[in-house]
């Protein structure tokens, strides 16, 4: 009898443990892609990913610290309501310009079994190119607000992936450095990694860890501790341990795992759109993406003419009268020099004095006589500003940036993307809208695909670009390499394009006026298809444009797309993107350091018979980088494209139509 009562009392002991552990998964509607969220009724809930069976994440941390104390150690699950849906959108800028997203979807309520019985829902949604899941603070009795003192939030990768990361050395930053590859076990402990981060696993498998619909809330990084990799949020101003402050009813932004067979997939994704809340301006008629000098990159340099460089008229008439020459549909007005264009006593792009006021050009700008030319010429002037003395007077300055005919703004030095920044952000975005303006965010964190809601939102910089030319080498070939499989994944970004002056690395100089750069011409003009980017830079001076090889093609190159593929990719050594805008396709292809061939099918090509324009490295490239070849053929769909790139070389294709 006493063996008996043992034994039920086993046998009850183990279907209570079974009991309290609850398990959800949610699928791709492919199947391929699986994330499955466990509760123990003990420690805190867990999650892991998959691929196609392989493992990705597994056995991540789920949980809060707030003010009100730990959230996550013995919960229960609550009613777990499961749904399919699809994101049908159209994007004025994107990687295509209409999107049709299946996914599959469980919100699972988390709720404290004792006191203070808080409820956090766990919204979990897969689609088929990646998993992605938010917490939301429904409204509840006894919890109306809150202050967060960490995410707790985990992303253990299974095995040791091959990691393509860059480190940063502070919150408050311009997210400005250099990517490496190494085995996940290696990453530095202690040590801020910028998102998205890439992990190559066994096979080619790719995901890519970032974030999507950053609104009201503290940007994310990625952190080893103690052998695990955690999620870390930006500190408040002023603060170490608040990191969030929020009434309730209140959403975190979705924290993506961007999943494919290889990183090419990655690349044409749309996940962090379609993560993204719908368009919030009524009316778009007014919002242009396009190309646009800038002029602070070369110095302003004007030719031998009777009239001084300087914030005035007449250089700005000699950058218009190019535009509309090219075709480029805007100019930049920065100032001159080291002087804003509008009244600064520091004479300071970065650090504005107290008495810095953007509604107050320098005497010798006109602005309203400026931008009523560029109007007459069919070219719309948008004007550099740094954001402390745009939001100061932010109604008064869009108000009068609308009667002068302003199309748009580049904001600047921002170096954050604290809970503060990331609310002053979408108020400019909200209300540049309100007046018919664009916003370049410079000196600025990544995007995490506000561009469907606010397609006002042309670009996002994060990265180190072509500027650093102007002061250093460390740029070229071997970082943009990086960029396509790392920054670009979560959206468009300004690099600076379009300079003409190629020399080989051990010829370069610096040069702050008319700067040089490094990889060939067809590099540069690769870059204008690889890189997502709304508002494509035209930086060079007019002179090092006019008459000279390939100009033609980004005089014509789309800055808007229909449709994005990438024909071959290899992380670290090479990309080819291709992009079509109506019926012509536009290819680019960048190399990193070492020469090579690379050969694929136009499988993305229509029917018909297309023209294709390709310009490829110059044989003698090496010796003179701004050499290309360029030569006219007929292809069809499906037709092998063999493309020889020289080291830091590139190439560029136009696919036209024919009439049959």
């Amino acid at each position: 009898m006493k063996k008996l009562i043992t034994l039920c009392a086993a046998v009850l002991a183990m279907c209570g443990a079974a009991h309290a552990q609850k398990t959800a998964t949610v699928k791709s509607p492919g199947g391929r892609i699986r994330m499955t969220v466990r509760l123990t009724g003990e420690d805190f809930p867990t999650y892991d990913i998959s691929y196609g069976g392989m493992p990705l994440i597994e056995g991540a941390r789920l949980g809060f610290e707030f003010d009100s104390g730990t959230f996550g150690r013995g919960l229960r699950a609550g009613r777990i309501v499961r749904r399919r849906g699809v994101e049908r959108y159209d994007l004025l800028a994107g990687k295509s310009s209409h999107v049709e997203d299946p996914y599959n979807e469980a919100r699972i309520p988390l709720l404290e079994r004792e006191a203070p019985h808080r409820r956090v829902d766990l919204v979990v949604r897969v689609f088929d190119d990646g998993a992605a899941f938010r917490y939301e603070f429904p409204e509840q009795e006894g919890w109306k607000s809150y202050v967060m003192y960490d995410e707790l939030t985990a992303f253990d990768p299974a095995g040791d992936p091959e990691v393509l990361s860059m480190y940063l050395d502070s919150y408050t930053t311009s997210h400005e450095g250099f990517y490496a590859q190494r085995p996940c076990s290696a990453l530095d402990e202690g040590k801020l990694i910028e998102m998205p981060a890439l992990f190559r696993y066994d096979g080619g498998v790719c995901m890519a860890l970032t974030e999507a619909a950053v609104r009201d809330y503290a940007g994310m990084y990625l952190m080893r501790e103690e052998g695990a990799l955690r999620g870390k949020l930006s500190p408040l101003p002023g603060q170490q341990r608040e990191k969030v402050r929020a009434e309730l009813p209140h959403r975190t932004p979705w924290r993506v795992a961007m999943i494919g067979p290889d990183a090419g997939t990655l690349i044409a994704s749309n996940i962090l759109t379609s993560l993204n809340d719908p368009c919030a301006v009524a009316d778009t008629s007014w919002i242009r993406p396009g190309k646009t000098t800038f002029s602070w990159w070369n110095g302003c340099a004007v030719p031998d003419t009777t009239f001084l460089a300087g914030s005035n008229f007449m250089t700005n008439k000699y950058y218009i009268d190019f535009a509309a020459r090219s075709g480029i549909e805007y100019h930049s007005i920065y100032g001159y020099a080291e002087q804003p264009w509008y009244t600064d006593g520091n004479m300071s792009f970065e650090f504005p004095s107290p008495t810095a006021d953007v509604t107050r050009p320098v005497k010798s700008l006109d602005m309203q006589a400026v931008c009523d030319y560029a109007a007459s010429q069919g070219v719309g002037i948008h004007l550099w500003v740094n954001w402390k003395p745009l939001y100061a007077r932010i109604d008064e300055a869009f108000d009068l940036f609308e009667r002068w005919g302003v199309r748009g703004m580049m904001v600047d030095f921002m170096d954050r993307d604290d809970q503060e920044m990331i609310r002053i952000q979408e108020e400019i975005l909200r209300k540049a809208a309100e007046h018919k303006l664009f916003v370049q965010f410079h000196g600025s964190s990544k995007p995490s695909g506000l561009n469907r809601t606010y397609p006002n939102e042309f670009t996002r910089e994060g990265t180190r670009n072509y500027e650093c030319y102007k002061w250093s080498k460390d740029v070229g070939p071997r970082l943009d390499i990086s960029i396509p499989f790392t920054r670009l994944l979560a959206g468009a970004t300004d690099y600076h394009l379009g300079g003409f002056r190629a020399v080989p690395e051990d010829r370069f100089r610096i040069r702050y006026s008319n700067p040089w750069v490094t990889g060939t011409r067809c590099h540069m003009l690769g870059m204008y298809v690889v890189l997502e980017s709304y508002l494509g830079m035209v930086c060079d001076a007019p002179a090092a444009y006019e008459g000279q090889a390939g100009f033609e093609f980004v005089r014509a190159v789309p800055t808007v797309w229909d449709r994005t593929v990438v024909p071959a990719a290899a992380v670290g050594e090479y990309v080819c993107v291709a992009r079509r805008s109506g019926a012509a396709w536009w290819l680019g292809a960048i190399n990193g350091c070492e020469e090579r061939e690379i050969a694929f099918d136009a499988d993305f090509l229509g029917e018909g018979v297309y023209r294709a324009e390709i310009y490829t490295d110059d044989p003698d490239a090496a010796d003179d980088p701004n050499r290309l070849l360029k030569r006219t053929e007929t292809l069809r769909r499906g037709d092998r494209i063999v493309l020889r790139m020289a080291a830091g070389g590139g190439a560029a294709i136009r696919f036209v139509p024919q009439e049959n």
